[in-house]
């Protein structure tokens, strides 16, 4: 029972993924709900074992249909690793605890943003020379990537929603270049936790499966209904983390 509730939760996860991030919102509780005196760093890398597949799938299907900027994506990727692998070691030291009550006002000013910007990410139209793409792709990866490595929840519209408004991405190009990013926070923390035994391997495969499943079924969804689909997907996302954060923080 324990594995066919995580799988379906993975399953979902991959879904929503796919789409926008957030995938987090849904597994990583329903791992802390099935294996409640589990130490949150095992859950949080068991949890990118299975992620990271349908991420990877995400990644390469939208690959066919929307082109990278790889001058500015490469170093990104570089720093995004970096930065989780520092914050994976970080949440290995000291507590993440003082995240979870900030992070609900994080997500609210997100919405509200994006909410009020009614044609953001509507059309692709990048704003910055290929300099200043390079600079802010690796600044949006490096912090972006730590947060990933150090807490997790909501990283993947994190990166779409930095793409969308600091480099003019529209929603579906910013969630096709997250994918990448997310790639390599999460190759980062499964290295770094991986080699300090916090991952249990014995559910990366159902955990996978399900959650390949998930993914393709979401970025089929993405690039049928295009940037315009993916911002209302965003918007509900964002709003539910809003909920299932502020919970966790203050009622729970």
């Amino acid at each position: 029972m324990e594995w066919l509730v995580i799988s379906v939760a993975s399953l979902f996860a991959g879904f929503v993924d796919a789409i926008v991030g957030g995938g987090g919102l849904i597994l990583v509780p329903a791992l802390f709900a099935v294996f409640p005196t589990t130490a949150p760093a095992t859950l949080f890398g068991t949890n990118k074992t299975g992620s990271i597949w349908g991420t990877a799938l995400s990644a390469w299907r939208y690959a066919r249909r929307v082109e990278f900027d790889w001058p500015t994506l490469w170093p990104a990727l570089t720093a995004a690793f970096l930065g989780s692998l520092f914050g994976s070691w970080v949440v290995t030291m000291v507590s993440a605890d003082f995240m979870r009550k900030l992070l609900p006002f994080i997500l609210l000013a997100v919405l509200l943003y994006t909410l009020a910007r009614k044609d953001m990410g509507q059309v692709h139209k990048p704003l910055q020379s290929a300099a200043r793409s390079l600079v802010l792709g690796c600044a949006i990866g490096l912090l972006i990537g730590f947060y990933d490595g150090f807490f997790g929840p909501g990283t993947g519209s994190f990166f779409v929603f930095a793409l969308v408004r600091l480099l003019g991405y529209d929603f579906l190009n910013a969630s096709a270049n997250a994918k990448l990013l997310n790639i390599a926070t999460n190759l980062a923390t499964i290295i770094l936790l991986g080699f300090k035994g916090y991952i249990w391997w014995h559910l990366m495969l159902p955990l996978a499966a399900a959650n390949l499943v998930g993914s393709f079924l979401g970025t089929y969804m993405a690039l049928r209904y295009g940037a315009g689909f993916v911002r209302w997907i965003f918007i509900g996302v964002v709003s539910l983390l809003i909920m299932r954060t502020a919970y966790d923080a203050f009622l729970r």
